[in-house]
């Protein structure tokens, strides 16, 4: 049937801020829905929180709401544009949720709305537990023996009846939140009180475990006339019990013949016809190859994690044809009701965050812990598989890890057993020690078909350490198996690029096969033969894209790979804003990236797309295929930036700030000496070679210090060093972990600013200065940034702005320039110069109105500021304050340290926006997910440091009418100062306020930390608690005053009056 007419106008919701669980992967629905609904003169009015997003982008809507994602703001919006439909099945299980309060608060009634695509009845029978375990009696679908339960004695109930282990499952949660297999009673009490109070609706599946089961997914489309296919099939590699978030999972299934296939399809099929999806649909089986018997896991009737990971292995646009069903087309008026057939593995591995959390538990269950993923692409699953561990990004760039050779037997055994983000390198490790395929395979419950995979490396890899010299049949065999030349050279003792030169000499190449399933192909690289492989760009490419090359030159864009702490959607944003602006300037856009969730790595972003690793081998390759003018590095964050070098060596023309100027940047004794040239301050650092060196130069510039390692991303390693008895801890640790040379600043305490510029070499565009609400100690990206900055006086943004100017100029930076301050006495001090997009440029674009990183991208192309109508300090009145928050996803990591300081630990942001800023911020807060008790009790314990400045806020709680408990020595100056509070005893004395936490009768904590947060001591034990309890926590003063300043704004201030006697 054809689109509805009564649909002119649609509000559609985004997911919200990036979190584990729930990721990238919603900007690249939501951006496909947008363009398909535009597509069909259906204007478009978006809801998110995320400004990081190109959903967000003005371009991408017609009217875009950068608000909390809340019910009370939905009808607001709906009161004011009127649309004729939600659709709501784009923003994974944020927007489902809210989909749901909006029904049964009964907001869809009021404005008579309806949710277009799946409704709210289908949404409800699948994320309801309860509901969902009927319908499957009712189709005759097998599911594991299961309960609801909505308190821990129905549980106890439960396991007396069937036995442990059980996995316990919370309803409406995104990423298994609050989930895990309880194996004991104490697991089970601990799992199942978790997950009641992370379930919106306090409901908890209790489910019998089938762990150890082969995982099976089905992405299923389907329309209102009932026509469906099956997109895509996936199996994860990594058996049931562990999240598919955290599973390495491949497409086709590997394992399964065609009558268990077809079996399974046939079910999942029937699973979404009687429920009734319209749109897209993913279906979980755990699958029994010794009974060749499955249970239904469950049903997600959304677009999901999967649905992008399958849209990017078949070319089928999943989010486009969905929402295109929702306006009212069929399958096959679409025609979309075709199965895309695949002729090649496509493989993804997680990227978890543990750099970042040493301390966290990284075991692997039904709760997800990876922040991102890779997708790699090959003709065999030896090829994709290898060239996934190198997308990854690793300190390893191959499976095969010499340290692992030193680890006790006992100790392999065990984690095999009980795996975490090491699997796959213990696997390698396990079967070089002669562990067969059959034992392995009992141990880890992976199927054979994957151990022998791997069984097969390493047999080709010690055929290749016992070979005397390289010859060509045994390099063209190692390519074929996915073997990178730094690992076959890692094999033969010699540089990789050796083997390089050997691999063109020898005419050992690789061809670019291309994935099509519409008019937007995209490619990967393989070593084997192809049918129809990409030949040269100036044939068959001119052809298929309607372009002559000599019309057309080609640029290079370098994206930023998978998603991690420190390096995150923002550079993705950059990389799509960089394609749009080649395009508009008569560029073709060439974009290298591995990240399956991003719309960088949506074919229709660029003119060509290359799913590839971005390493040297990899990325020249691609280059040699395509012969660009030039290579853009400064919007894929410090991946991109990392192969400058590289690229420079092998005359590849950098477009844009020269490789020169970046490592002058990069490097810390250049740089150092080019601001001192300039008489621009800095803090005092020094460079240690050594740990004698590090305690003497310490010494030397008196403490506080700020410690870091070279060349880490996201502040990683980096601490405020308050001693030397501190900095002697710190060592202790840094050495194994990182490795001198060991950089040591002296620590500056003041307000840390931020700029983003565009240069042209001679010119900047200077839109203006962020100031960050925590002071300088505490990493940029986990600080709460406001724009344009509150306390800075109009001399000094001058000053600011002439120092921004003086370095661009200086490095002849031509394009994006970020630089951080920190502001002390009135001294300007500069923290850090990036040459390259940063975390803030997404922010600061939507607080402006300006597309920063297309401004960018035409000054290194060559194009002047003042040609572009940008020059000097942007000096439009800002009407609104705009703030970033940030988001942290501690609650998905258990054993965690939460305490802030200079290393990254957010994994996303939301944006409140406002006339005041007390009510910007309490956007930003709601947004984020943090909440405003009218009243309550709150936790104070600081450190010796801290205790002068817990006395103003103390005072304020108090004054907010907040009830104060504390720890001897908090509670004592406290009382000094005349607060009242309740004095607890210390961790070590007792567990009250370990019982407090536990109890739920705290409602915020406030712990700063001293050096060490080593799991023992009694402050981390308190933040680890408070974040697994649930329980707001704040390690920073600066947050706790921005958010009692709010809280003080939101809340009617009462007071009597005050009665005087008449004379």
């Amino acid at each position: 049937m054809p689109k509805n007419p009564n649909i002119k106008k649609v509000l559609v919701f985004g997911s919200g801020p990036i979190e584990i669980g729930q990721a990238a992967e919603f900007d690249y629905a939501g951006t496909q829905a947008c363009k398909a609904l535009r597509e069909e003169g259906v204007t478009q009015v978006l809801l998110n929180s995320n400004p990081a997003t190109i959903m967000t982008d003005p371009q991408m809507a017609d009217c875009v709401y950068i608000e909390p994602m809340t019910v009370d703001v939905v009808e607001k919006i709906i009161r004011r544009e009127k649309p004729d439909g939600i659709l709501a099945t784009m923003g994974g299980q944020t927007a489902l949720n809210l989909a749901v309060q909006l029904e049964q608060q009964g907001v869809l009634r009021k404005y008579k709305l309806s949710l277009l695509g799946t409704n709210t009845d289908t949404i409800s029978c699948a994320e309801d537990r309860s509901g969902f375990r009927e319908l499957m009696f009712q189709l005759q679908q097998p599911v594991p023996s299961s309960c609801i339960v909505e308190d821990l004695e129905q549980a106890y109930a439960f396991v007396d009846k069937v036995g442990l282990p059980v996995v316990v499952r919370p309803a409406y949660t995104l990423g298994g939140s609050g989930s895990g297999l309880a194996a004991t009673m104490e697991e089970l009490q601990k799992y199942v009180r978790s997950g009641l109070r992370q379930s919106p609706i306090g409901q908890v599946l209790l489910e019998q475990s089938i762990a150890g089961l082969t995982e099976i997914e089905f992405e299923v489309i389907r329309d209102s006339q009932g026509t469906a296919i099956i997109v895509c099939d996936m199996e994860n590699i990594d058996p049931v019990g562990i999240h598919t978030g955290d599973s390495m999972v491949v497409a086709p299934c590997q394992t399964l013949n065609l009558e268990q296939k077809q079996r399974l399809e046939q079910a999942a099929l029937k699973i979404v016809d009687a429920l009734g999806v319209v749109g897209s649909c993913n279906v979980q089986f755990a699958f029994n190859h010794r009974t060749n018997e499955y249970y239904v896991i469950e049903v997600n009737p959304r677009v999901s994690r999967s649905s992008a990971l399958a849209s990017k292995a078949t070319g089928y646009p999943i989010a486009r044809i969905a929402a295109k069903i929702a306006l009212g087309f069929t399958l096959q008026e679409l025609h979309a009701d075709q199965r895309p057939m695949l002729d090649y593995v496509v493989i993804k591995i997680p990227r978890w965050p543990f750099d970042k959390f040493p301390h966290a538990n990284r075991q692997l269950g039904t709760q997800m812990k990876a922040t991102g993923e890779v997708m790699a692409i090959g003709k065999t699953l030896a090829e994709a598989w290898q060239k996934a561990v190198r997308s990854l990004e690793l300190e390893t760039d191959s499976m095969f890890r010499a340290g692992d050779r030193t680890i006790a037997e006992p100790t392999l055994r065990e984690r095999l057993q009980h795996p975490d983000d090491e699997r796959l390198f213990l696997l390698i490790e396990a079967l070089q020690r002669g562990y067969t395929v059959e034992s392995l395979s009992q141990l880890t419950k992976i199927h054979p078909y994957y151990l022998s995979t791997l069984e097969q490396l390493v047999v080709f890899r010690t055929h290749m350490q016992q070979q005397a010299a390289l010859d060509a049949a045994t390099l063209k065999k190692a390519k074929q198996l996915g073997f990178s030349d730094a690992d076959i050279a890692r094999c033969y003792n010699t540089d990789w690029q050796v083997v390089a030169n050997l691999r063109r000499d020898w005419q050992i190449r690789p061809v670019y096969a291309q994935i099509e399933w519409g008019s937007d192909p995209y490619y990967y690289s393989t070593y084997h033969e192809v049918s129809d492989p990409s030949f040269s760009v100036s044939t068959d490419n001119a052809i298929k894209h309607n372009a002559s090359v000599e019309q057309k030159q080609g640029v290079v864009v370098l994206g930023s790979g998978p998603i991690r702490i420190g390096q995150g959607i923002e550079f993705d944003y950059a990389t799509v804003h960089a394609a749009w602006a080649l395009q508009q300037r008569g560029y073709q856009a060439i974009i290298i990236n591995n990240n399956p969730e991003t719309v960088s790595t949506d074919s229709t972003t660029s003119d060509r797309l290359y799913f590839e690793p971005l390493t040297p081998e990899d990325v020249i390759e691609v280059i040699a295929h395509e012969h660009p003018c030039g290579v853009m590095v400064q919007f894929g964050g410090q991946t991109a930036i990392n192969l400058t070098a590289y690229l420079a060596q092998q005359q590849i023309p950098i477009l844009g700030t020269s490789a020169l100027s970046i490592a002058q940047m990069e490097d810390r004794r250049q740089f150092d000496n080019m601001l001192a040239e300039l008489n621009i301050l800095r803090p005092q650092g020094i460079t240690a070679a050594n740990r004698e060196e590090a305690l003497s130069f310490a010494d030397n510039l008196t403490y506080p210090v700020v410690v870091r390692p070279s060349y880490v991303l996201g502040g990683r390693g980096m601490e405020v060093i308050h001693n030397r008895a501190e900095l002697e801890i710190y060592l202790q640790t840094f050495s194994s972990t990182h490795g001198y040379p060991l950089l040591i600043d002296r620590y500056v305490s003041g307000i840390e600013l931020e700029v983003d510029a565009v240069s042209d070499g001679e010119d900047i565009f200077f839109p203006g200065v962020m100031e960050h609400l925590e002071r300088a100690g505490v990493h940029s990206g986990d600080s709460i940034a406001v724009f344009p900055a509150q306390s800075v006086d109009e001399a000094m943004i001058q000053q600011i702005y002439a120092c921004t100017k003086l370095l661009a100029r200086c490095f002849q930076v031509k394009g994006l320039l970020n630089i951080q301050f920190v502001l002390a006495d009135q001294q300007l001090y500069v923290l850090e110069v990036n040459p390259r997009s940063s975390r803030t440029v997404p922010f600061l674009s939507k607080a402006t109105g300006i597309p920063i990183a297309q401004l960018a991208t035409r000054a290194a192309l060559g194009e002047s500021l003042a040609r572009q109508g940008y020059t000097g300090i942007y000096t439009a009145r800002h009407s609104l304050i705009s703030v970033k928050v940030p988001v942290f996803s501690f609650k998905k990591l258990q054993g965690v340290e939460i305490a802030l300081g200079p290393e990254m630990k957010s994994t996303g942001e939301a944006m409140g926006r406002d006339r005041h800023l007390a009510k910007a911020l309490y956007k930003g807060f709601i947004a984020s997910s943090i909440q405003f008790p009218q009243s309550g009790k709150a936790l104070l314990t600081v450190a010796d440091k801290d205790k002068p400045e817990i006395i103003p806020i103390a005072r304020k709680m108090r004054e907010l009418g907040m009830e104060l408990y504390a720890t001897a020595g908090t509670a004592q100056a406290l009382l000094e100062n005349d607060i009242q509070c309740q004095v607890v005893t210390k961790l070590h004395q007792s567990r009250e306020i370990l019982y407090l936490i536990e109890s739920q009768q705290l409602d915020l904590v406030v712990n700063t930390y001293t050096i060490g947060k080593q799991p023992q001591r009694d402050g981390f034990r308190i933040r680890m608690a408070a974040n697994e309890n649930g329980v707001l926590c704040f390690t920073a003063l600066d947050t706790v005053r921005a958010y009692l300043n709010v809280m003080e704004d939101q809340l009617l201030w009462l007071s009597p009056l005050a009665a005087k006697e008449v004379e």
